[in-house]
Order: structure tokens, then C-alpha cells, then sequence
């Protein structure tokens, strides 16, 4: 009999097939030759079964339904590809053997394993298990093929994560949505997302802005210049900086110090998935899911680079005779001047920057193979460049710099010079020149970090050159200018998708326990091959919005995190739990833990998590309002409210925050009072969508959508019109004059503010709700609006502790307010 061989996508297979069996005949759906029969899976073909597809009671979202805990879970095949299942079913009816040639790694084992419980598929089965789809690599791999028997383990861990995600998900998402009348997906990996993104809004919000001075002053010796930087405390008078400027100007000095150091820049790491998307994102803009799409296609399509999908940065002594094969194939490409300068000698495997096999897992680095490229789209040609370039930058010696500081002093102050001149170019020579210019500054070969919460003043004084710097310490100098140059300190950066899967990748260091700090340093949150899903994830269920590069928060999203550590489970958005799951699927793949008691502690989590939720107050539905715009929506669809109305009439909402003369009027728009969701919402943290309608209010219950319009309704949460105009403006009413001088219009309540019925004769005045972790009543916004001040009121802070004071009015023209703490 023959074998089936199944492979994770069409092009891989024929790309296998191609190889093990190139007259193989196409049958569209599969390859048959003499030997095997070579199919696919197209992704999953086979996932956990929904709630109502264990019981139809759970179509209806009630909380005296939850938890949901099946004895066993059900598998459920996919609707959209039932067809290629059945083809799979068919051919292994003629086959008498198995290869699993599904991406060599826990999803890819998951995929397989699946299919083949529910096809209920008895052959013996091989895995093949290889890095890149080059004939060489796939006849290796052939002749290598070890049993699936040898991959239990990995099994296991793969679905008893699939079951965990599932327990967690299915029944966070449910019992915060149901308690709260607002759809609100919860994860294992997307809430500790979410929380990176508040905790970082939160500080933004907080951050107060200091202004500072620096005196700067430029030198001569001879014909030979140099700057350097004041060296004392912080100066915050500006009249005190001129003042210093004032006294050094034009008066001779003399440098009391030179010191000269050289240093070496080695080339930075291979790429790895997340490094590969971070920089794609930081050059071209590029969203991870995007980069991984651009990366997959060049492994399965183009067959020039190795599998993408990795953790790791180096390789092992195997790959280092093909890396000499790339080398040799790139002498006839584009990248010839370069690799005919190559130093074959650097890669080898003792160079253990290259080659460290103890930190290659499943697969190594990312890599060019030696095929060579055909045509590639000019976003395939970008990825593909940054992978060669940072290949062959490791056949290139180090660059060389000198390092020189000068402390110069004039008047009895002193200044200090900092600069970093160029001697050799080393590796750098690989870099394009836009590239080049984009690293200068990083120094020893690391980058600068993009969350500094404030400008970095040590690196004022730093200047690179490649030009000679040299100054003689025994001779004068003269100080031909000075002055003084106003800074302000700077808040954290927002996140962008490129620093956000950074601090995806590091989040185990913030947890205090060194044993799950170690678990999470090859994972950190969700795995290489899951954060670009992740991020988009958050999109598609409106938590964040994207604004060029930076992610936002939505009012959403915030509510999200402060109900879920509101309700005593901050667990599920602490990288914590994500480290310890990590950690213990790391050991039941290597065989050092059961899967069974895993299992059995999630669930228990789960019972608990939505025993907590069942016993926190309902939030007010004000509390998710979606965003308005500002960025893009993560999938068609998922827009509510004005937003949704706004883009229907082809008008845009302004973003929140945003001060805009329209922001009143947009904020005072009839809001639709809040009815239960209807639709599927997702929990897991795959992509799945988790099925079954919201129970509705007693008066109405929703019913369940037909299951041939579900796919339409995926993520959608319905909100039906008021019945009674509740909600307008006019039914609302005018809450005070509005207090802009020579206005005479009238404030009313907007969903984010209160706004004045003038905005369209120009009238900016706008009081937000939102103002520093407080909320502005209506009755604090009449007081503010007609007295400038508020009664004395006393808040709840973050950490528990009440404060007491009083807002005031500071500028009537734009409705700014401050919160003056009572003293």
C-alpha cells in the first residue's frame, strides 16, 4: 500500500511531492505517485468543539450556566474546509502508513493529531521534521524520518494547551460578558497583552512634563572644534542657564581631562521571528501578522529562506557547510560584491555568536537557503534583503571605534565632550546606507531602548563621527559661544507593534519568582508564531486601535483590565500565569510533567475564575463606549455605536483624546442604550471564535443565528436602538451655559464629555470625563461651568488610597480643568 503523506499547506506539499515523488499526478486536492499520496491540511481542519455543540442550552449565554467543564472535550471539524477533511479521510483508506509533514512544532503536531483522532486514523505514522523546504533538506529529512511515537510528549503539551486555552477563555469570556452586558474577550496571552498596553497608557496619562536647560558650548584649538555639555545639576531657570552661557562666552579654558578608549561592534544576532518583525516594523511600517506573512511566503512559495516560525537567534554545527552553500549562491546575485568580500573563516562552530546549539530548540535561526531567488514583490524583496544582509554580515570582522572624552574647563566650569569615531567599518559594510544611518548611535551593537520614560541626558554630549577627532590636553582652548537650550523631560512612547512584541518577548522579567522568569525567557508572552495574532486579536475585538505605527488603548480596552483585576482574578492579566503554564507545557513535552493534572488545575482556575466575576457589580455601560476612530479597525465589522454610524454616512469620528472643534458634536451624538451581545465573540487566543449568543434581558432573549449566517456575525456584538429615543440629546437636556466668553451656546452630556451645542460656530469648550484617573459627574461639570470650581470630593486611586480636593475651571475657552488636592 502507499503512504500519505500530510502536509500544513497546499505549497508544501507540493513542494514535497516535487521531490519524493516528482510525476506524481495532480488531483487538485492531492498529488498521487507511485509510492505516496501527498495532501494537506490548509491550517486546522480540526478544532475543539463549541459549548452548544456539546449541549444546545449553552447557545444562550447565562451565568447559571457557567463554568463550562467537559468531562472530555469533542473535536469539531472546520465548516469552511469539511471537504479537504473528507478528501484526507478517503486517501487514508488506501494508504498503510502516515507521514506527519505539518511545521515542525507544537501547532504543527496539534494540527496533525487532531485530524487524525477524528478521522479516527489507525496507520503508524512518521514524522518528518525539517527547517526549510529545499530538496536537499526534504530528501534529508526523508531519509531521517523518525517515528510520530517520539513525539508524544510534544503531543500531549500541544493539546493540553489547545484545552487549557479553551477552559480559560470560553469561560472568562462569558462570565465577564454576561455580568457586564458588554462582549469582552478574555485570554491567556491577549489580556497580559492588554494590561502591557494600559499599564503604559496609565503612565502616559500620569506623566507631568518638567522643563530643564542644558548649556552648551563650543570650543576651538587651533582649527579643530568640538561642543560640549555644562556638567552640574539640573538647572530649571532659564535666566540661571543664560546666566552660566553668559560667563563662559568667549574666555579662554583649558582641558583638564582626555581619555581615549577603543571598542569592537560585533554584528547583531540572527534573526529570529520577533526580531525579524520588530525592525520590519521600525523600517518599513510593516504589522507583525504582515511580516510573518511576507516571511511565510518566502519559505513555502519562494523556498529562499528557512523556516520562519523560530525562537531561535544562532544554529548548529550542521547548518554551518549549507551557510557556506548560500554564500556561494549569493556570488550570483545582487549581494556578489559582498559575498565575494566574505570571510568564510568567521562562521564557524566555535564562533558561538553564530553557533550555539544549546540555544537552538526546535529550529534554528532564520536563514537564506541556497536557492536562489527568483521575483520577489518589493515587500518580499525588503524581508528578504534584511535576512541576507544580516546573514552575511557575520562573514565580516567587527567595526572598530575609539571612544574619546574631554572635560573641558572654562571660568571654573566644566563641560564634557563625548565622541565616537569611526576607524574601521567592519561589518557595517553590509548594511544599506539607509540602515546604516538608522543604526548610527546604538552603540556596541545594541539599540537604544524605545520605552526610555525620559530623555536620556548622558547621551547629549555624544557625538559620532568618522571623521579624525583629536585635541591635545596640554594645550588652551577658547570657548567661542555658549548657550542655553530649553529640554523637557519626555513621557514613556506608546507602544508600536514593533516595541509592544519586544516587551511581549521580555515580560517574563517582570515576574519576582527566578524559576518562572527561566520558563518564560524562550517564550515570554505567546510564542513567535502566535504575537502577531495576538496584537490583531486585540484589534478585531476593539481593546486597541492603530494610528500609524502607535497602538492605542481603547476605553474598551481599559475597562477590560480594571473589571478584570477589579474582580480579584488579576492573575489572568499578569504574565505570571502565561509563565507558569509555559514552564509546565515545557515540561510535559519533555516528558517531566503529566498533561492530566495540568489539565485538572485549569480547571480549577476556571471554576474560579467565574465564581469571582458572578460576585462583582455590573460596570456601567458608559464604560465601553467603542472609539471613534483614530485607527484602523482590526477586522470588517466590528465597529459600533457613532463610530459605526459615522463611517456608514462616510464621515469620521475624531479619536478620543483629541481636541478637534467637531469633538463635542461627536461626543453628543445619540448613544444606543446597551443590549446584551447576540453574536459570536472569541476567547482563545488562536483566533478561534468562541460561538453562542449572550442571554438577553427576559423581555426579548436573543435567539441564536442560524448556523449558515454565523460565519457573517463572527466577533459582532448587536446593539439595539432604543425604543424611546433614550439617549439624544434633547432628551438629555442642557446641563449649564456654556462658560466660553462671548459663546452664549449650551453644554450637554456626550458620551466622553460635555461639549456646547456651538461647535459648529467654532466653540472648542469641552470638559472631558476622563481627567486624570477621575471621573468629571455632570454635577461637578454644572458646578465647573458656572462656578470655575467644584464641592470638595474624595477619590479612590489605583492602589487603594482616597484623596480628597476640588477641580477647578483654568481655562474657560477650551474647558481645560485641574484637580487641586486638598491641603
Amino acid at each position: 500500500m502507499k503512504t500519505l503523506i500530510i502536509a500544513e499547506k497546499p505549497d508544501m506539499g507540493r513542494t514535497i511531492a516535487a521531490v519524493v515523488e516528482p510525476r506524481a499526478q495532480n488531483k487538485r486536492t492531492y498529488l498521487e505517485g507511485e509510492r505516496y499520496i501527498i495532501t494537506w491540511a490548509i491550517g486546522h481542519l480540526v478544532g475543539l468543539a463549541e459549548p452548544d455543540q456539546y449541549d444546545p442550552k449553552y447557545k444562550r449565554w447565562n451565568e447559571a450556566d457557567l463554568p463550562i467543564i467537559p468531562d472530555r472535550f469533542k473535536l469539531w471539524p472546520n465548516a469552511r474546509t469539511k471537504d479537504q477533511l473528507k478528501t484526507i479521510g478517503e486517501l487514508s483508506k488506501r494508504c498503510g502508513r502516515l507521514v506527519n509533514a505539518c511545521d515542525a512544532g507544537r501547532e504543527g503536531q496539534l494540527i496533525f493529531h487532531l485530524i487524525r483522532q477524528y478521522l479516527k486514523l489507525p496507520q503508524p505514522t512518521d514524522r518528518l521534521w525539517i527547517s526549510d523546504l529545499t530538496p536537499e533538506t526534504i530528501r534529508r529529512g526523508f531519509d531521517g524520518l523518525r517515528s510520530d511515537t517520539d513525539f508524544d510528549d510534544l503531543t500531549r503539551a500541544a493539546r493540553a494547551r489547545s484545552e487549557a486555552d479553551w477552559l480559560v477563555g470560553m469561560n472568562a469570556s462569558r462570565a465577564f460578558t454576561i455580568r457586564h452586558k458588554a462582549l469582552l474577550s478574555v485570554g491567556r496571552v491577549q489580556t497580559p497583552v492588554l494590561a502591557l498596553l494600559y499599564d503604559r497608557h496609565k503612565e502616559i496619562t500620569a506623566f507631568n512634563s518638567e522643563t530643564y536647560f542644558i548649556v552648551q558650548a563650543a570650543f576651538t584649538q587651533d582649527d579643530f572644534g568640538y561642543k560640549g555639555i555644562w556638567q552640574g545639576d539640573r538647572i530649571t531657570k532659564r535666566e540661571e542657564a543664560e546666566k552660566l552661557a553668559a560667563k563662559v562666552k568667549g574666555k579662554p579654558g583649558t582641558i583638564v581631562s582626555y581619555t581615549v578608549n577603543e571598542s569592537k561592534e560585533y554584528p547583531y544576532r540572527l534573526y529570529d521571528l520577533t526580531l525579524l518583525q520588530r525592525e520590519a516594523n521600525g523600517r518599513y511600517g510593516y504589522p507583525a501578522k504582515k511580516t510573518l506573512d511576507i516571511a511565510q511566503a518566502l519559505y513555502e512559495k519562494h523556498k529562499v529562506i528557512t523556516y520562519p516560525r523560530t525562537s531561535s537567534n544562532y544554529v548548529t554545527e550542521e547548518n554551518i557547510p549549507v551557510m557556506g552553500s548560500v554564500l556561494n549562491m549569493l556570488k550570483g546575485t545582487a549581494y556578489a560584491d559582498l559575498a565575494n568580500g566574505a570571510d568564510r573563516s568567521r562562521v564557524h562552530k566555535g564562533n558561538r555568536a553564530v553557533c550555539n546549539p544549546a540555544k537552538v530548540e526546535d529550529h534554528h535561526a532564520i536563514l537564506p537557503t541556497p536557492k536562489k531567488p527568483g521575483t520577489l514583490s518589493t515587500e518580499e524583496q525588503n524581508i528578504y534583503d534584511m535576512i541576507v544582509r544580516r546573514f552575511l554580515s557575520h562573514y565580516y570582522p567587527p567595526a572598530v571605534y575609539n571612544n574619546h572624552e574631554v572635560i573641558t574647563e572654562v571660568e571654573g566650569e566644566s563641560f564634557r565632550t563625548r565622541a565616537k569615531e569611526q576607524l574601521e567599518l567592519g561589518w557595517r559594510v553590509v548594511l544599506e546606507q539607509t540602515e546604516a544611518n538608522a543604526a548610527k548611535g546604538k552603540g556596541k551593537g545594541k539599540k537604544k531602548d524605545d520605552d526610555a520614560s525620559a530623555a536620556v541626558e548622558g547621551d547629549e554630549d555624544l557625538v559620532e563621527t568618522d571623521r579624525p577627532f583629536s585635541v591635545d590636553a596640554d594645550r588652551p582652548v577658547r570657548c567661542d559661544d555658549a548657550s542655553a537650550v530649553e529640554k523637557e523631560t519626555k513621557p514613556p512612547k506608546p507602544y508600536t507593534e514593533g516595541t509592544l512584541l519586544k516587551a511581549m518577548e521580555s515580560a517574563g522579567k517582570a515576574i519576582e519568582d527566578e524559576e518562572l522568569r527561566d520558563a518564560m525567557k524562550q517564550t515570554g508572552l505567546g510564542t513567535p508564531a502566535t504575537r502577531a495574532a495576538t496584537i490583531e486579536r486585540l484589534k478585531q475585538v476593539g481593546y486597541i486601535t492603530s494610528a500609524g505605527k502607535r497602538l492605542d488603548i481603547t476605553t474598551k480596552g481599559c475597562t477590560a483590565i480594571e473589571l478584570i483585576r477589579g474582580a480579584g482574578v488579576e492573575l489572568l492579566a499578569s504574565p505570571e500565569m502565561t509563565g507558569r503554564w509555559e514552564q509546565r507545557l515545557h515540561q510535559i513535552s519533555k516528558g517531566e510533567a503529566s498533561d492530566e493534572q495540568f489539565i485538572a488545575k485549569v480547571k480549577q482556575f476556571a471554576e474560579m475564575i467565574v465564581g469571582k466575576v458572578k460576585q462583582q457589580q455590573q460596570a456601567p455601560a458608559s464604560l465601553f463606549d467603542e472609539p471613534d476612530g483614530g485607527g484602523k479597525r482590526g477586522a470588517k465589522g466590528k465597529g459600533r455605536g457613532a463610530a459605526a454610524s459615522a463611517r456608514k454616512a462616510g464621515g469620521t469620528a475624531p479619536r478620543a483624546g483629541t481636541r478637534s472643534r467637531g469633538a463635542a458634536a461627536a461626543d453628543s451624538a445619540p448613544v444606543a442604550s446597551r443590549g446584551r451581545p447576540s453574536a459570536r465573540t472569541g476567547a482563545s487566543d488562536g483566533g478561534r471564535m468562541l460561538a453562542a449568543p449572550v442571554e438577553a434581558a427576559p423581555a426579548s432573549r436573543a435567539k441564536a443565528p442560524a448556523a449558515a449566517s454565523r460565519p457573517k456575525t463572527e466577533g459582532r456584538a448587536t446593539k439595539p436602538a432604543p425604543a424611546n429615543g433614550e439617549g439624544s440629546a434633547g432628551s438629555r437636556g442642557t446641563i449649564a451655559a456654556c462658560p466660553r466668553p462671548g459663546c452664549g451656546g449650551q453644554l450637554i452630556e456626550g458620551k466622553r464629555g460635555y461639549g456646547c451645542l456651538r461647535f459648529r460656530e467654532g466653540c472648542g469648550f469641552v470638559i472631558w470625563k476622563e481627567q486624570q484617573g477621575k471621573h468629571v459627574t455632570p454635577a461637578m461639570a454644572k458646578a465647573l461651568a458656572e462656578n470655575g470650581v467644584t464641592r470638595k470630593s474624595t477619590f479612590k486611586l489605583a492602589d487603594g488610597t482616597a484623596v480628597s480636593g476640588k477641580w477647578t475651571l483654568t481655562d474657560p475657552a477650551k474647558g481645560t480643568i485641574a484637580f487641586q488636592p486638598a491641603t
